[in-house]
C-alpha cells in the first residue's frame, strides 16, 4: 500500500510541473525589449513620423482624427518610386500612430517569402523576436502572442504570411478618449433648451458648451452655433480648456 506521505510528493511534483509549465507559456517580454529582427524591417513600435519618414521618404500620412490616430500604407509592390531591394519579398506595409507615434505595425509578405505557412512563419517570429510563450489561435485564420504591453499576430493574406506588432496599451488609450468624446456628448444633449448647446469662435477655432461659456464674449461676426460637438469637430474646431 501506498503512504499518504508519497501521494502527497507525487501530487506536489506534479503540481509544480504544471506550474512550471504555465510559466513556460505566457509571454512577459516588453516592447523595449523586443530587438531589431529582420522582419521588422527596421521599423520599431514608438518611432515618429520623422523617423518614419525618414525610412521611406515617400510615405504620405493622412490628418490625425479626433483621437489621434493616423494612417498610411507603404506599396513596396506596387509603388515604383520605393526602391524594392530594401523590401524584399514585401507587398505592403501598414502604419498606424497615436499622437504622432508608431504604435501598429502590419508587414504582408508575398509568395516568394522564405516561410509561407502560418506554422513556420510562427516559429520564425518566435525565434527573430525572442519571445517565449504559447501562440493561440486568432479569429479561426491566423495565430496570436499577448505579451506584457504589446500583441503579435500572423495571418496568410494573398498567399503569403503577414505580421501585426500592436501596442496595446495605445488601443486602452483609443478607447479612452472614444469613451469621453461620448460622455462628453451625452452631457452637451442634456443641456437642454436653456440656449445654444455649442457656441463656437471662428477666429479661435474653439468651441464652448453651455455650462463654460468664454469670459470673453465672442463677437458676433466669429460666433457659430454648434448642435453637438461631433458636428463642431467636423468643422474643424476644438473643445475650449476651460470646458476640458
Amino acid at each position: 500500500m501506498t503512504s499518504p506521505r508519497i501521494v502527497w510528493i507525487v501530487l506536489l511534483f506534479l503540481l509544480a510541473g504544471a506550474t512550471s509549465q504555465v510559466a513556460r507559456g505566457q509571454c512577459n517580454k516588453k516592447l523595449t525589449e523586443l530587438p531589431a529582427a529582420a522582419e521588422l524591417l527596421g521599423f520599431r513600435l514608438g518611432m515618429t513620423k520623422d523617423e518614419v519618414k525618414a525610412k521611406v521618404p515617400q510615405v504620405q500620412f493622412g490628418h490625425s482624427d479626433p483621437f489621434g490616430v493616423s494612417k498610411t500604407t507603404i506599396n513596396p509592390y506596387f509603388d515604383p518610386r520605393i526602391d524594392k531591394t530594401k523590401f524584399e519579398s514585401v507587398r505592403s506595409i501598414s502604419l498606424d500612430l497615436l499622437d504622432d507615434h508608431l504604435t501598429s505595425l502590419w508587414i504582408g509578405f508575398d509568395e516568394t517569402f522564405k516561410v509561407q505557412t502560418i506554422d513556420e512563419f510562427v516559429k520564425l517570429v518566435s525565434d527573430s523576436l525572442k519571445v517565449p510563450g504559447t501562440w493561440s489561435n486568432w479569429r479561426g485564420r491566423g495565430q496570436q502572442l499577448r505579451c506584457a504591453d504589446f500583441q503579435l499576430i500572423v495571418t496568410s493574406v494573398a498567399r503569403g504570411p503577414s505580421l501585426r506588432v500592436l501596442d496595446v496599451g495605445a488601443e486602452d488609450v483609443v478607447a479612452a478618449r472614444r469613451q469621453a468624446k461620448e460622455e462628453l456628448d451625452s452631457a452637451a444633449e442634456s443641456v437642454g433648451d436653456s440656449g445654444p448647446e455649442l457656441t463656437g469662435d471662428k477666429q479661435a477655432k474653439v468651441y464652448y458648451l453651455a455650462s463654460c461659456l468664454p469670459q470673453i464674449e465672442i463677437k458676433e461676426a466669429n460666433k457659430v452655433i454648434f448642435k453637438t460637438s461631433e458636428e463642431a469637430e467636423k468643422a474643424g474646431f476644438k473643445l475650449a480648456r476651460g470646458c476640458q
